[in-house]
């Protein structure tokens, strides 16, 4: 299983894609050098996952921001808050369930290292309130694997859709058929139709 450690294995990559597909060499040509994007491992980084859930980028910051400040960064403390405490950092009666479920999960973070992202996202989903797309996306950039692509993504379906031309955005079981022809760099086929999307989007002046 490879695994992304630095800007050298996502050139690499990037190099392998773009030789595979013309388009990627085209959306290589107007995007740049693609960012690492790696962030650490651990309880904090899926908890900080879990409070982005369904809010706005700066509600999440906040969420988190107060969550550090009260020192409930990790399982323990989390496991051990009341409702009211969780409260008034911000979580909703929904989230401080999740943060519960994650903090009692007992997740080994340190075993995940050495898991398949089957695996990993076998282990992830089981605690409630982690998806699919929040394990793929702690398998690709908290665990560094090279042959991930976070198919529900809506961003990479419709940064699909314009740079191959397709009818219509694909569903996500459409998006990971076509993402299995980019293995074995899924993750870094990821990481050029996300900074792609930014490039079409400020094209049509869409932010």
């Amino acid at each position: 299983m490879r695994i992304i450690k630095g800007d050298p294995c996502v050139a690499e990559g990037a190099a392998w894609l773009a030789g595979r597909e013309p388009r990627f060499a085209l959306a290589l040509e107007q995007v740049g050098p693609l960012p690492l994007r790696l962030k650490p491992e651990g309880f904090s980084e899926l908890l900080s996952a879990i409070m982005g859930q369904q809010v706005s980028i700066a509600s999440a910051a906040a969420i988190n921001a107060r969550l550090r400040e009260a020192g409930m960064t990790h399982e323990a403390a989390v496991a051990a808050a009341s409702e009211e405490e969780l409260r008034a950092c911000g979580l909703s009666r929904q989230k401080i369930k999740y943060a519960h479920a994650l903090a009692n999960s007992g997740i080994d973070f340190d075993a995940l290292r050495g898991q398949s992202t089957v695996e990993v996202v076998k282990t992830l989903t089981a605690v409630s309130g982690i998806g699919t797309w929040t394990a793929e996306i702690y398998a690709m950039f908290s665990l560094g694997h090279a042959d991930v692509f976070a198919s529900g993504d809506l961003a990479l379906q419709e940064a699909a859709r314009i740079l191959f031309e397709l009818p219509a955005r694909p569903k996500e079981k459409e998006m990971r058929q076509m993402a299995l022809e980019w293995s074995p760099w899924q993750s870094v086929a990821a990481r050029i139709l996300w900074a792609y999307y930014r490039v079409a989007k400020d094209r049509e002046g869409i932010t």
